[in-house]
């Protein structure tokens, strides 16, 4: 799983035949590729295996996620300055998001189950400079271990595609000190996500590859919000991403929630 996956929203096309899955909440797990005692969907692993050695390519299938990283590294940075921080990258890929944190001062822990994309990390940190450890495991096994270690846990890009979103946010709160702040970001359930993120993005302009993304898997404010509320957080901010295909910006709108969507949370502490 990782969080370098994110959804350039373009003007969407309705010449596919695909349709939008059953529009029910998405916490839920049945099928082979399943491993519930982990939290993990090999399908989705096996995805991002195979881009990995693209990760750190500018102009592949990774360009939206280096052009919104500064977006989403300056609005964890102004919420909770990083510096000094011990912080911990919930499915960090390749690590694009977790070089940022550590070139910001940083103390960073990134956590992957993918072998591949780790692989990609460890070694551009090494070219690049930067000191991360990097861990291959699910964010439920490290807070076993690192339960309440660190000021800052981040979760982007990634509880879209995983079986249990709720169980991530939960090891999340559970590895955050309190006091601690947490960010996290994915992908709405509407009909225009649908359009954008994958009638748009992976069939009509295939800025992405198909299959990167299911509908059913996407996840809405509201359901974001209840999970945070279950795992004794609470909500601080809920600011959407939005992209101009005229100007091919993107830029953060706290007005428009609609596809792409960052969110904030504190732990309740001193």
């Amino acid at each position: 799983m990782n969080n370098d996956s994110v959804s350039k929203q373009p003007t969407p096309s309705s010449d596919s035949g695909i349709q939008p899955s059953d529009d029910t909440t998405n916490d839920v797990a049945n099928n082979d590729n399943i491993d519930n005692n982990n939290n993990v969907d090999q399908t989705e692993i096996a995805k991002f295996a195979a881009l990995a050695d693209r990760w750190w390519d500018k102009t592949s299938e990774f360009k939206p996620l280096h052009d919104i990283n500064p977006l989403r590294a300056n609005y964890i940075d102004e919420r909770c300055p990083v510096a000094e921080k011990k912080l911990v990258d919930i499915g960090c890929g390749g690590g694009i998001l977790s070089e940022a944190m550590a070139q910001r001062g940083a103390i960073v822990t990134g956590i992957d189950m993918g072998e591949a994309p780790l692989a990609v990390a460890k070694l551009h940190s090494i070219e690049s400079g930067t000191t991360i450890e990097y861990l291959q495991m699910t964010a439920e096994e490290l807070s076993t271990t690192r339960n309440a270690q660190y000021d800052l846990v981040t979760c982007l890009e990634m509880l879209e595609h995983v079986p249990s979103p709720s169980s991530v946010i939960q090891a999340c709160a559970d590895l955050v000190k309190p006091g601690g702040h947490l960010f996290f970001s994915t992908i709405n359930r509407n009909a225009k996500a649908y359009l954008f993120a994958i009638i748009g993005a992976e069939y009509a302009l295939k800025l992405l590859p198909k299959g990167t993304h299911e509908y059913s898997k996407f996840i809405r404010p509201a359901e974001m919000h209840a999970w945070i509320r279950q795992a004794g957080l609470l909500l601080q901010d809920v600011t959407g991403m939005t992209y101009n295909p005229i100007t091919k910006h993107y830029k953060l709108n706290d007005k428009d929630v609609s596809v792409n969507y960052l969110v904030h949370a504190l732990k309740p502490g001193p």
